[in-house]
């Protein structure tokens, strides 16, 4: 018996670059749209589930939690919330993500007229939320009786003891909207009567929802926000093939909407076997992987996979191939799971779409995995430099830094996504605990990034992912044309840009 032997170098995106086709007139930034699937659809039909920018960010502890997952919502993406913690943990967080909506809330910070200052202290302290609605029963829709924001109390002059009803501002004294409003006209009547919270209750004057200002001026200065039918953002979490009979149910609960096994190899029995308990239990769309090959690919597609993830060892802080020796350059696994995917289109009508998640460096390199046929990547070192990654922003010397450390590493001890067999943890690495520089807000960096890609499409001549993925053309680079493509033979100045 002789090994299969790939006789093709596996490449990295490194490697490649793209060659322009011609750029129409009406072929610019402004015209390109990024929206793109990431649940499985057939021919002719539209996907349940689509992302408005191809970015989601990864199912790392030093990366996706609450924060950023509301704030990549906000700009048209995704995050697949960390599942290396407590089942309640991180429940909490994705119902977290659903309740900051940009529409009709419901109130999650309610107390009675006979609770006291001290008892809106604590609450405010407990929830973060500046807005109480003050009930007959102190339940969301109890009746309601008034509101109590920081404007009605000063804490500097009134008694901790002091009863709500003396201060609260009076449901005789509200402006509110009635049941079967419609946001816009509840935004409305918010700027009319210049308010910042407008309740929205029943014939019998029964709490139903909370409209917010801030969340209105929020959906505006994010026209792409990533919302469900209810407005609320959308929101993506990890799980591992151990647990999940018990964490599915408790994330779809919490109103997750969509689900990713996270493993470092996903060509397992395991994956298929949670893949198919998930399908046939549960009406919730989720992901599998990671894979690196046509074999792979349809493993895991025949188990019921709405998308799947492809790279293993290609991310910054993964040291898989050093420790083991599997994996595959990106370039080279997406562009073969790429002619699988389209060759189970042509034959089945169904159309699986591909997540990149690994092997991005520069920003380019997410367009060369666009046309390389991905619908949309994942990315962890380029999310863990803002300022919403949930990590530490320390100072180094005379830079900022944040910390980044694997799901692979001790420090995660998130042995779980390693399918073993067994109960026991793996007696060797595979993610390192490091560094990055920071980069400031999510948004800023966003979109810088969107804006090359955008414009490195209208190179191709493509205005759609679509378009670049049929029409793009790649060509293979050179050690030496590396070196011409970047700056040479000349003395940069300090003040020079250089981009991420």
């Amino acid at each position: 018996m002789v090994a299969f032997y790939y006789s093709e170098p596996s490449r990295t995106f490194n490697e490649f670059l793209l060659i322009p086709n011609l750029t129409e007139k009406n072929c610019t930034p402004k015209d390109v749209d990024l929206k793109t699937p990431i649940s499985k659809f057939k021919k002719g039909e539209q996907p349940d589930l689509s992302l408005n920018i191809p970015f989601s960010s990864a199912v790392m502890q030093s990366v996706s939690d609450s924060t950023m997952a509301i704030a990549l919502a906000r700009c048209g993406g995704i995050s697949f919330i960390y599942g290396s913690q407590s089942v309640a943990d991180q429940a909490a967080m994705v119902r977290k993500v659903k309740e900051y909506k940009a529409g009709f809330v419901v109130s999650r910070s309610n107390l009675t007229p006979q609770h006291t200052l001290k008892d809106v202290l604590d609450l405010r302290k407990k929830t973060g939320h500046s807005t109480v609605a003050i009930t007959d029963n102190g339940t969301p829709n109890g009746k309601l009786f008034g509101i109590v924001t920081s404007r009605d109390y000063r804490v500097s002059r009134d008694s901790l003891d002091k009863k709500i009803s003396e201060f609260m501002t009076p449901f005789s004294s509200l402006v509110y909207g009635k049941s079967g409003i419609t946001l816009s006209e509840a935004n409305d009547i918010i700027w009319e009567h210049k308010l910042n919270c407008l309740p929205i209750v029943d014939g019998a004057t029964n709490l139903q929802y909370l409209v917010f200002r801030k969340d209105y001026d929020a959906h505006k200065g994010n026209p792409s926000a990533l919302l469900d039918d209810n407005k609320s953002y959308i929101v993506g979490a990890g799980i591992n093939t151990r647990d999940y009979k018990e964490r599915v149910p408790a994330l779809i609960n919490a109103g997750v909407d969509v689900l990713v096994i996270d493993a470092s190899d996903g060509y397992t029995e395991w994956q298929s076997e949670t893949l198919k308990y998930v399908k046939s239990n549960f009406d919730v769309k989720i992901g599998a992987g990671n894979i690196v090959d046509r074999e792979g690919f349809l493993y895991l597609v025949e188990s019921g996979a709405d998308f799947v993830k492809v790279g293993i060892g290609g991310g910054s802080i993964c040291i898989t191939r050093e420790q083991k020796g599997i994996g595959r350059g990106q370039a080279s696994a997406l562009i073969e799971v790429n002619e699988a995917r389209e060759k189970y289109f042509q034959e089945t009508g169904i159309y699986i779409p591909i997540c990149s998640d690994g092997g991005i460096v520069h920003d380019y390199h997410i367009t060369l995995a666009l046309a390389m046929g991905a619908d949309f990547v994942m990315m962890g070192r380029y999310f863990a430099r803002f300022d919403e990654s949930p990590t530490k922003k320390l100072k180094i010397g005379n830079n900022f830094v944040k910390e980044i450390w694997g799901e692979g590493s001790n420090r995660a001890r998130n042995w779980q996504r390693y399918d073993t067999g067994g109960k026991e943890g793996l007696v060797f690495e595979e993610g390192v605990d490091s560094y990055v520089p920071y980069a400031g807000s999510l948004k800023e960096n966003l979109d810088k990034s969107i804006g090359k890609i955008k414009s490195t499409m209208t190179n191709c001549g493509a205005r759609s992912i679509e378009d670049l993925q049929k029409n793009a053309r790649i060509t293979l680079v050179s050690a030496t044309s590396l070196v011409e493509g970047g700056a040479h033979d000349v003395i940069m100045k300090e003040s020079s840009l250089s981009g991420e």
